[in-house]
């Protein structure tokens, strides 16, 4: 083993121990929290911006995708810094810039500056995801992982699902401009604690992929953009088709050039593997219902039924605070039953949520008449984030965890991206804004759709290998 392979095996005296295991747990969190809640926190405040700003509603929307997009588009950038550099560095930096990034957002004079800002937003936070998740599973032993991981992705999901409350509140107590200002001392202090008491280490690869990093990137920019852009300009323009077929392209020769060079970042050997082809495919169907839904969700509650962001945020809490409960828990026992029956009975009860609320909804319906599905869904959703990427971990040697993360956070983002893209198509052709009848046509047949996808998602979910407890001799590469 080289020192550049792992700076330590996580099973020796010099994890640390507890106190090590603790500040791993609370760093990567942060770090994890803060960039995931950015996805969807201001989606609330959007109608305040919109005002504050004089921004059109077509530039609006790009304040959410510019983050999303220089997110997704530099994942895999980020892990393969993080392994060639050294992850707690490369996880550090992110966190500075994503903190520099946020004070831009907060100090911006015009929409354009805000949507600029945001893309750097989603800069600092490309690294920040994957190497979470890696700094974590080298700080504790692989028996104990479960627990850890599941805690991370109740994290994870709290914070996807926290968005509109956080942001709901800060706009309605304060100003959106508060929405950025609090990553700022958060993001600093994060770093500067990362580097103090978290331990070093790197992934197997001296060489950094260049090209590759820079086919990676234009082809998932093509294909994002591609989506994010494909209900404003029409999916059969020259931009989207031209920018669809381009990102196509580009994946296509990236493919191509991983399978020759001698550091690939994304090795093919991942595409040969079962756990790591259902836990991606999972991935996509969970994130494209659950961006697609809360999207649809939160403003329903503020644009038909009149509620304010932070009653809206209050509303979809039975929902948004589930995973802090049912995660751990489910990760902890995915350890010793695998992660398949979880992954899809999860998935199953998020459709039935969805099924549910897409058939009942109505624009005078009761919030008990929601309550149920709300419940269910933060059940659901709650039961698969941990188990998903306890899989991945299970999956792959220690050194390919940043590299195997990277892609799973890539194609999540892009799940997400879709889901919001294709539910608006199904929005816009059957209901409008106009009225609340106009508003419920179109939000019934999307979250019908949300619901399908993760049934889909259920089924493949099925496919899962039955891996548990410590990875077997020979898996794990320390």
């Amino acid at each position: 083993m080289t020192s550049r392979e792992h700076s330590h095996h996580p099973d020796t005296p010099a994890a640390g121990g507890s106190r090590a295991h603790i500040w791993a747990l609370v760093l990567t969190g942060i770090g994890l929290f803060m960039v995931t809640l950015d996805n969807l926190v201001v989606t609330t405040a959007l109608p305040v911006i919109r005002v504050d700003l004089g921004a059109s509603v077509e530039t609006l929307g790009w304040v959410v995708n510019a983050y999303t997009l220089a997110f997704a588009v530099l994942l895999l950038t980020g892990a393969a810094l993080g392994d060639r550099f050294g992850r707690r560095k490369v996880f550090a930096a992110g966190l500075l810039i994503f903190a520099a990034a946020s004070a831009g957002c907060a100090l911006a004079p015009s929409i354009e500056w805000l949507i600029f800002f945001r893309a750097l937003q989603g800069l600092g936070a490309a690294p920040v995801l994957p190497l979470s998740l890696t700094l974590l599973a080298d700080a504790f032993p692989p028996g104990k992982r479960g627990l850890a991981i599941g805690i991370w992705s109740g994290i994870s999901g709290l914070a996807v699902a926290a968005g509109p409350l956080v942001g709901g509140a800060i706009v309605d107590g304060i100003s959106w401009h508060w929405i950025f200002w609090v990553n700022v001392p958060i993001g600093i202090v994060a770093a500067g604690l990362t580097l103090w008491k978290m331990r070093e280490s790197f992934g197997p690869d001296t060489g950094l992929d260049l090209m590759g990093m820079a086919l990676a990137a234009v082809g998932v920019f093509g294909i994002v953009y591609g989506i994010v852009r494909g209900n404003e300009a029409g999916w059969g323009s020259p931009e989207i088709l031209g920018t669809l077929i381009g990102g196509v392209i580009f994946v296509g020769a990236f493919l191509w050039w991983e399978s020759r060079t001698a550091h690939p970042m994304l090795p093919l050997k991942f595409f040969r593997n079962r756990g790591l082809n259902v836990a991606n495919a999972a991935s996509v169907c969970l994130y494209f219902g659950l961006f697609g839904a809360v999207f649809f969700l939160a403003q329903f509650l503020q644009t038909v039924q009149g509620d304010s962001p932070l009653e809206a945020g209050a509303k979809v809490l039975p929902w948004t605070i589930m995973p802090m409960f049912i995660a751990p828990v489910a990760g902890l026992l995915s350890d010793r039953f695998g992660a398949r029956p979880f992954m899809v009975g999860g998935l199953l009860i998020m459709s039935g949520a969805f099924l549910w609320m897409g058939l009942v909804t109505t624009p005078t319906i009761s919030y008990m008449g929601l309550f149920g599905g709300f419940l269910l869904a933060g059940f659901g959703m709650s039961m698969v984030f941990a188990p998903v990427s306890n899989l991945l971990v299970q999956s792959v040697p220690e050194v390919d965890i940043g590299k195997a993360s990277g892609t799973n956070n890539t194609v999540r983002e892009i799940g997400g991206a879709m889901g919001i893209a294709v539910m608006t198509a199904i929005f816009t052709a059957s209901g409008s804004y106009n009225s609340g009848q106009a508003y419920v046509d179109g939000l019934n047949p999307a979250v019908l759709v949300a619901a399908a996808v993760l049934l889909v998602g259920a089924i493949i979910a099925l496919a899962a290998p039955r891996l548990t407890g410590p990875k077997p001799e020979g898996v794990a590469a320390h």
